[in-house]
């Protein structure tokens, strides 16, 4: 009898192994948790004047790799390859403050939301009494500038469709063609938009109220159902711990870390 129990719970433990999924299990036999990213999305992932890799997304991942007991390895990567990178296996997943949609959905599997945010909008100050929401930008007479492969370019594409439309590799070439009224007006994230505003007083209007609503969630591939509900509950602890918290107020209401940034 007892070596049938023993059997039977050999069999279950082989059994619950196999049904593991391939995420968790790579991630806790080689003791790395490896997270893409696009490094130049403030506050979510940045370069710092040192050479390391600082924001908000970059500090939940750390925590997260504490939390497991693995090194956190960052995996830097172009925004317009970060899916493919995820899905050849050269990152667990994406932290990187990727929007959910319905066809980045088709792809890859989202967590829950771990942050709600929407697009605003970086105004030339010519254009000062004259544009005051998205509306006043739906008219041929105007240039808006966004990011290519961005949920900006979507928007843009959406609610501004009698505008011309300029895409561009990165923000920061984006923002730096309305400030030197070259286009006029920059579709972008809120939270990019609002710390741009702040570091360069006076330089850009930014009609802060959003006008989308867009969660942000982590990725991984498909079929990873128990590393979803690792995610999912690894939220839920840090949000009723405070910790979630902390590393928010840390980079969305202070603005301390932008001496650390190149």
């Amino acid at each position: 009898m007892k070596k049938l129990l023993c059997i039977a719970a050999l069999g279950l433990t082989v059994s619950t192994t196999a049904m593991a999924d391939q995420i968790l299990n790579d991630i806790k036999n080689s003791g790395e948790l490896k997270v893409c990213f696009d490094s130049g999305y403030m506050p979510f992932e940045m370069t710092a004047k040192n050479g390391q890799y600082i924001g908000f997304d970059i500090d939940l991942g750390k925590q997260m790799a504490r939390a497991m007991g693995v090194k956190f390895v960052p995996v830097n990567t172009s925004w317009d390859g970060i899916i493919p990178t995820l899905l050849t296996g050269k990152c667990h997943m994406i932290m990187a403050g990727m929007t959910i949609t319905p066809m980045r959905n088709t792809q890859v599997n989202f967590s829950d939301p771990y942050v709600v945010i929407g697009q605003s909008i970086l105004v030339n100050p010519k254009h000062k009494g004259k544009i005051s929401s998205y509306r006043d930008l739906n008219n041929s007479d105007y240039v808006v500038a966004t990011k290519l492969g961005t949920t900006g370019e979507q928007a843009s594409k959406r609610y501004l469709p009698k505008a011309k439309q300029n895409l561009y590799e990165t923000q920061s070439e984006a923002v730096l063609e309305v400030a030197n009224g070259k286009v006029d007006a920059l579709v972008y994230d809120f939270p990019y938009n609002s710390i741009y505003t702040a570091e360069n007083q006076g330089q850009l209007i930014h009609l802060s109220e959003p006008f989308t609503y867009e969660p942000l969630g982590w990725a991984v591939p498909q079929g990873n159902h128990d590393t979803i509900n690792f995610l999912n509950n690894y939220l839920r602890q840090i949000k009723g711990d405070g910790t979630y918290e902390r590393i928010y107020d840390k980079w969305f209401n202070d603005d301390k870390w932008l001496k650390q940034v190149n």
